[in-house]
């Protein structure tokens, strides 16, 4: 095997740089052969010095689920970047489909630490960055051997020995700008025991990976990594991980590689090492594709305690909504701040200063404004053309639930005082049952108001048309809309709230007003065409962990 291994690493240079071109096809069309039970395999090769990790798998039955998505303009993008793509590919002499895909197995990447630079060498303006090292499998050895042959003759090589395996160091021309002009770009390669290439950005980051190869302890042995690579992020068709297994760890290289971020407070640093390791997973189900994080907490250092909501308040917005941010508990929130701010004095002194703001309004910022928001809040972006939102296409909406009635209409009336002073008129208006009171500037007409929608429910609208939406609920709400349940029901329950928005709706307003030299490409409204929305929700089980889901919903191939 070693005149093998020699044509399989005089090519590999080649390999990766064309790989950045094959990207977009290999990893959302197609993909390669690859198994995604190859991660524990790989990460053996992986030094235990690695601040973070990824895999990649090359499945094709992984990635065969995307192809169930896109809009008839989106497949026919798609298309037409395939066929560019395999004509500039076949003038390089490559297929893809009959020179790489048969042999690439699974990926792995790390991260590793930036090599020790001497005070000397030092300089701001090169500051010493992250090495990059790949673990590659080789599925199929005759088939890598066969697709060196093509590219043996385009890499320049020279090849080191290193404990008994071979670098080999490849230079490849890369185009630095459209004038043609090029640059020549070292990487370095070794093959392992016949079954991965091992591809980094500098020699070190590949001698490290052969010492880790040779017996010297892995990413895999290091303390709670073999627990989130077994387990991963939890998703029904994974096809890309990232891992950190020392959270702190990592922020304790990167401090002492980069001197900008040694000037960061050490309280600061404090709150970041909150999480001790996290994993970070990318799938494609039924829905489209979906994103989770998983962070395992110091339950010392996590000073917010998650409450779920039960996302009631969704019911009091219209079905047309066009985005929404929806949790639990401001006062909460705003109490954490409170106490972190005492480790902050930049954070300290703006709070001082918003207290200060408000106190000329007779308003106590801590009791008359937050205390009284201790239950369920949505911010929303609902559509209207009438009155100044035509300049628009929308306006604003926050709803607050609150036990404590009587402080929240306090600070409204001290708030409508202080309108009034500002010369804006302050005047009441019933919209069927409820009383509205409106804030209504000369020349422009009522621009904000406020009310409440039950004894508990209380409403700012941005934009008066907004305020007669809220209050009449004519049709169907949020909650009951179809696009709203499409696009929100996957996700994990209970949770914390919602981040949510409708594509299909927005790009309704887009149409109407990006038009001229602000309108969109018809490539990028193609591609925006096919998203039928984007949800995301955040659960904690406890203290000690936290978990983040997204949802880029898509629409099924041959939708509109």
């Amino acid at each position: 095997m070693a005149g093998k291994s020699k044509y399989i690493v005089a090519a590999i240079g080649t390999a990766v740089v064309a790989g950045g071109a094959f990207a977009a096809y290999t990893f959302l069309l197609k993909g390669p052969s690859g198994d995604a039970s190859g991660a524990l395999a790989s990460a053996k090769i992986v030094p235990d010095e690695a601040i973070m990790a990824g895999y990649i798998t090359t499945d094709p039955q992984a990635w065969a689920k995307i192809e169930q998505f896109g809009t008839p303009e989106a497949q026919k993008l798609f298309a037409k970047g395939l066929e560019e793509f395999n004509k500039g590919a076949e003038k390089e002499g490559f297929s893809y489909e009959k020179d790489i895909k048969p042999w690439v197995g699974g990926i792995m990447f790390a991260m590793l630490p930036p090599s020790p630079v001497k005070p000397a060498q030092a300089k701001a303006s090169n500051k010493p960055e992250p090495e990059l090292l790949m673990v590659i499998g080789i599925k199929d050895k005759i088939a890598a051997l066969n697709f060196t042959k093509k590219v043996d003759k385009k890499v320049k090589t020279k090849e080191t020995e290193y404990k008994g395996l071979k670098i080999t160091e490849s230079i490849t021309e890369i185009k630095t700008d459209t004038k043609g002009d090029t640059k020549n770009t070292p990487s370095y390669t070794a093959i392992l025991d016949n079954n991965y290439v091992v591809y980094g950005s500098s020699k070190r980051s590949i001698e490290q990976a052969i010492d880790t190869f040779k017996g010297e302890p892995s990413l895999l042995s290091k303390q709670g990594a073999s627990e989130i690579l077994s387990k991963g992020a939890d998703l029904k068709n994974t096809v890309a991980q990232f891992y950190i297994p020392d959270y702190a760890g990592m922020i304790d290289s990167l401090i002492k590689s980069d001197p900008e971020m040694a000037k960061i407070p050490p309280k600061a640093l404090d709150s970041l090492k909150q999480v001790k390791s996290m994993v970070v997973g990318f799938g494609i189900d039924d829905a489209g594709i979906r994103m989770k994080a998983t962070a395992n907490l110091d339950p010392k250092l996590n000073v917010y305690q998650y409450e779920p909501t039960n996302s009631k308040i969704v019911s009091t917005l219209p079905a047309d909504t066009l985005a929404l941010i929806n949790g639990q508990g401001v006062n909460r929130w705003w109490d954490a701040m409170l106490n972190q701010s005492k480790d902050f004095p930049e954070l300290q002194t703006a709070l001082g200063a918003a207290r200060t703001y408000t106190r000329y309004a007779n308003i106590d910022l801590d009791k008359e404004v937050f205390a009284w928001m201790d239950g369920e809040f949505a911010l929303a972006a609902i559509p209207s053309d009438k009155g100044l939102l035509a300049q628009t296409g929308f306006g604003g909406a926050l709803v607050f639930d609150t036990k404590d009635d009587k402080t929240a209409k306090s600070m409204f009336a001290k708030l409508d005082s202080l309108a009034k002073t500002q010369n804006v008129s302050v005047k009441q208006r019933n919209i069927g049952s409820k009383q509205v009171t409106e804030w209504d500037i000369p020349n422009q007409g009522a621009v904000v108001a406020h009310g409440w929608l039950d004894q508990d429910t209380v409403f700012v609208a941005l934009g008066a048309p907004i305020a007669d939406v809220l209050t009449t609920q004519n049709g169907k709400s949020l909650e009951s809309d179809d696009s709203f349940k499409t696009i929100t029901s996957s996700l994990q329950k209970p949770n914390g709230g919602y981040f949510y928005l409708d594509m299909d709706k927005t790009m309704v307003l887009v149409d109407k007003f990006a038009t001229g030299a602000n309108a969109i490409d018809p490539q990028s409204k193609a591609l925006l065409s096919s998203i039928r929305g984007i949800s995301m929700t955040a659960t904690s089980s406890d203290k000690t962990s936290s978990q983040v889901e997204m949802l880029l919903s898509l629409k099924s191939k041959g939708s509109k």
